[in-house]
């Protein structure tokens, strides 16, 4: 068994390195680091226990090396806005009245008619309103006169 330990752990590095790369996130490749790194181990002894030993800090010390790398990374990146962002601060106008603060009315802004809600409800028909947010599939509006 100890002859073929190191095709056993260069085996499940492969595993784990495959399980990384079907997968959208880091899962796995520090298991990948431990295993080579136990790979390696037992060129110097047959000794099972310390190659498991071997492996688990390996794998531990590449998790807290790459852990900081990967949260910069991941902050770095920005939300991906959609073409309804564009909206916000537009002007539209109420083509169906908001009755109070829970109803939903309808809104055309741009040419497209969304659903709307507000807290300066009511807001009657044919008033124009400022788009604030864009909750869901609903914008939130107040009246184009109405001051914070």
């Amino acid at each position: 068994m100890e002859k073929y330990m190191p095709f056993i752990w260069i085996g499940f590095a492969v595993v784990m390195a495959i399980c990384e790369a079907a997968t959208t996130q880091l899962v796995s490749i520090w298991f990948v680091f431990g295993a080579v790194a136990a790979a390696v181990t037992t060129i110097f002894t047959p000794n099972f226990f310390i190659q498991i030993i071997v492996f688990l800090a390996f794998s531990a010390a590449a998790l807290l090396i790459t852990r900081p790398i990967v949260k910069k990374l991941r902050n770095k990146s920005k939300a991906v806005g959609t073409n309804a962002d564009r909206l916000i601060g537009k002007t539209g106008v109420v083509i169906s009245g908001i009755k109070s603060n829970l109803d939903v009315g309808q809104v055309k802004v741009m040419g497209q008619t969304w659903s709307a809600a507000s807290d300066y409800a009511p807001i009657a028909e044919n008033t124009n309103v400022k788009v604030l947010a864009i909750k869901g599939v609903k914008l939130i509006v107040k009246p184009e006169n109405k001051e914070d």
